[in-house]
């Protein structure tokens, strides 16, 4: 029985020794690893992954293009309410109840955006002396600045200027035409 024993040792150290020798081995790479080689780490932060790969121009431009589509928007927005003028009556500086309405609406955009600047443009009809319509387009220009002035909106961003009858509207010699020119204009700029 020796004999068998001995057999049945030297089969199953034969049958070990080729079970592990038909199991393909990983193939070890003596080179080092580089930043290329290792698999992304899901856990780190996309934005910071993001920032480091930028370069600091693409950031910039990238910034400046947000800057601007945030410039015209807040333009969009401004313009939209500022759209309407406000319109005077024959002679008078007071402002209607129609204008004091479209003001509010415009004192509430500027009180909220402190980044516009207001020309506050005064208009008046062809009728008159040019002394007495620069006159008379200050004081509409001036009342449409007090007005928002009451509503909270800072007063340096306001700017009244007189026009008179030399920016008509509306060209005529009828009261159509002249009722579209007894206004007050509004130009914005965004600082």
């Amino acid at each position: 029985m020796n004999k068998l024993l001995k057999w049945t040792l030297m089969a199953a150290v034969a049958g070990l020794a080729f079970w592990g020798c038909s199991k393909e081995k990983p193939e070890t790479d003596p080179s080092p690893k580089t930043d290329a080689d290792v698999p992304a780490d899901s856990s780190l932060n996309l934005e910071a992954l993001i920032a480091d790969t930028l370069s600091a121009d693409s950031l910039a431009r990238l910034e400046a293009e947000r800057l601007e589509a945030e410039r015209a928007r807040l333009e969009e927005l401004i313009n939209q309410v500022m759209l309407d003028d406000v319109y005077f009556d024959y002679d008078r500086s007071e402002l209607t109840e129609n204008a004091k309405r479209l003001l509010a609406q415009v004192a509430e955009i500027l009180v909220n955006e402190n980044r516009f600047v207001v020309i506050i443009e005064g208009h008046t009809d062809a009728r008159g002396t040019e002394d007495y319509n620069i006159s008379l387009g200050a004081r509409r220009s001036m009342a449409v600045r007090e007005f928002l002035i009451a509503y909270g909106v800072e007063g340096k961003r306001l700017v009244p200027v007189s026009f008179g009858k030399d920016r008509p509207k509306v060209l005529g010699a009828d009261e159509a035409a002249y009722s579209k020119n007894r206004r007050a204009h509004f130009r914005v700029i965004i600082e």
